[in-house]
């Protein structure tokens, strides 16, 4: 069975910092990706950042680029999104998902934790 827990959210001023974390265990073999994807209120879900567990290749929305970074930790079966100068419209629930793939493009993962919030005051 495949569990995905995150944790980490919380409350934080404009430019500064939160790193979430992501627990996934149950996955065997093979190439799967973990991705934080984020959805803020009256808005579609998008994703935010992924890591593939094999190569550990990665890829970032736009909007975060620069200022989100994401690792991982596979002895701890573990995924962190460190969040650096952070706006007012980063604020969202962040979800982590976890999925095989093969490709990042049209990549919506199975596995989903349960979200935590993210808020980020101006």
């Amino acid at each position: 069975e495949v569990q995905v827990v995150e944790s980490g959210g919380g409350l934080v001023q404009a430019g500064g910092s939160l790193t979430l974390s992501c627990l996934v265990s149950g996955f065997r073999l093979g190439d799967y990706g973990i991705g934080w994807f984020r959805q803020a209120p009256g808005k579609e879900r998008e994703g935010v950042s992924f890591i593939k567990n094999k190569d550990g290749s990665t890829m970032y929305a736009e909007v975060v680029n620069g200022r989100f970074t994401i690792s991982s930790d596979n002895a701890k079966n573990t995924v962190y999104l460190q969040m650096n100068s952070l706006k007012p419209e980063d604020t969202a629930v962040y979800y982590c998902a976890a999925d095989y793939v093969s490709s990042w493009s049209g990549w919506w993962p199975d596995y989903w934790g349960q979200g935590t919030q993210v808020t980020v005051s101006s």
